[in-house]
């Protein structure tokens, strides 16, 4: 029988509140972690590179070097916090909440470096390019920070199926509030015309999601919180495991992980899912302004396509809850790489030309990535159960797992954008992206088939290739199989 979710010691009036309206007091608190990230995160991936590229005028160049800085410390600081996190006996450092707690308000404060310039930038300034890599590089490390602690408490506030899709429950529905912001934000801005206002609504965001992240800071707790008394006594293991933080270890315990094959599998899924997270967050509203005429779709009517791109997803998998129950989410994520290559062949043959198709194709491809995205903490879930009970350890390597995943997943987020962005250019983007769509008719038509062509070959191909890799994957029945989720 599952243990239930204790709330964290703390304000008792919240959580009697909580309970008084049929919620449960440590999913709210794990899910508001979601909500703060959710509102600022969607923001950035969003906006980042149309920012950079359109307003600030960072040439090729700098824009690449930016990405190769971005994905090498991508590289480093995932399963250095997850060792960290997982090792070390510093309370801000071992302790999942605080660890969220401390990291919150910097987290906030890096997601706004990216919004204001540090001087009027001249197309091709050398410090545009420098502005670009300390902001990727100071909120992809803050995010890893503190979206580290909260996958681990995903893994550890609860062993039970059940208790981990109620967990994923809450999180879209806190993911489904934090993705308006994306909506409200080019609905306020003008899709980021009146820049003035995008910025004032960056810094209310900013001030609300560190808000949210100090709640689950103040409210939530792990099992195996280092040096909370719930720590099995006397463990040889937890003790060497805390004894001291060294390379031969950070090797072994690595090695164990990356030998496990259905986390290898994973991996390999997940690059290509963060891939095409990173293609249509950062091209959508790009290929939807250049294929897609101001007469056949207005700006109003794009800010809710970008904003039911962010906001549909977390529909899709609450509404998908009964069937994460009977199928299983191995059957569902197989599913969406099946649909996801069939649209897009679909679309490929229907042609350029249909407006209100490929705008409900952009989207719907927003959707479904994105949805299946968020199951992905299952799988990793029942990956940490396995291999906590393999190596009969006495806590789990929760931050391990997912910051070695992320070692070699997040690269993508670096790699989508400079590859389009660089076939883009061969046919001109960088020229025509500001002199108008008619200015040069052969030129434009030129890029926009590119362009038509990367919306569609780009997610046929990948999906046929996730659906390949993530066919051997083993754990499929766990949604089953109750007596595995037996906490101690």
């Amino acid at each position: 029988m599952a243990v239930e979710e204790k709330p964290a010691s703390g304000n008792m009036n919240v959580v009697r509140l909580l309970l008084n309206f049929g919620l449960n007091p440590a999913a709210v608190a794990y899910a508001m972690t979601t909500l703060g990230s959710g509102m600022i995160n969607n923001i950035f991936s969003f906006y980042y590179v149309k920012l950079f590229l359109n307003k600030y005028k960072i040439s090729e160049g700098a824009f690449h070097q930016s990405q190769v800085v971005y994905m090498l410390w991508n590289a480093i600081n995932d399963p250095l916090f997850g060792y960290l996190q997982d090792n070390s006996r510093v309370p801000c450092c071992s302790q999942r909440r605080l660890s969220i707690l401390y990291g919150a308000p910097l987290y906030s404060l890096a997601f706004l470096l990216a919004w204001f310039p540090w001087h009027t930038y001249a197309p091709g300034d050398w410090l545009s390019g420098l502005h670009l890599t300390v902001a990727l590089c100071a909120f992809d490390a803050m995010l890893t920070f503190v979206l580290l602690a909260q996958c681990a408490l995903f893994a550890e506030i609860s062993s039970h199926h059940q208790s981990r899709i109620r967990l994923i429950k809450y999180s879209q529905v806190a993911s489904l509030i934090g993705s308006s912001s994306v909506l409200f934000c080019g609905v306020l801005s003008k899709n980021m015309e009146d820049f003035a206002s995008f910025q004032a609504f960056t810094v209310l965001i900013a001030i609300l999601s560190c808000g949210c992240m100090l709640y689950t800071g103040l409210h939530s707790e792990s099992r195996f919180d280092k040096g909370s008394e719930s720590d099995a006594p006397g463990s040889a293991d937890q003790t060497s495991h805390q004894s001291a933080i060294s390379f031969s270890m950070l090797k072994s315990l690595t090695w164990q992980i990356l030998t496990n094959r259905d986390f290898q599998l994973f991996v390999l899924m997940n690059f290509f899912q963060v891939f095409m997270l990173a293609f249509f967050n950062n091209f959508t509203m790009i290929f939807a302004d250049q294929l897609i005429p101001p007469n056949a779709l207005p700006s109003l009517a794009k800010s809710i396509m970008y904003g039911a791109g962010f906001i549909c997803p977390q529909l899709l998998v609450l509404s998908c809850q009964s069937l994460l129950s009977s199928l299983g989410y191995y059957r569902i994520i197989l599913f969406t790489f099946y649909l996801q290559s069939g649209m897009a062949a679909i679309m490929l043959a229907l042609g350029p030309q249909h407006y209100y198709i490929l705008a409900f194709f952009l989207t719907v491809n927003m959707v479904i990535i994105q949805a299946a995205f968020s199951l992905f903490g299952l799988p990793l879930a029942d990956i940490i159960d396995t291999d906590m009970q393999k190596y009969k350890r006495s806590s789990p390597l929760s931050s391990m797992v997912f910051g070695t995943n992320a070692l070699f997943t997040k690269p993508a987020q670096s790699l989508a954008p400079m590859i389009v962005l660089n076939i883009l250019n061969q046919f001109g983007y960088e020229q025509l992206k500001d002199a108008g769509r008619d200015s040069n008719p052969s030129a434009s038509q030129s890029l926009h088939s590119v362009m038509f062509y990367l919306v569609c070959l780009v997610p046929m191909c990948v999906a046929a290739l996730q659906a390949l890799a993530w066919r051997p994957f083993s754990i499929r029945s766990s949604h089953t199989v109750d007596t595995k989720y037996v906490d101690n």
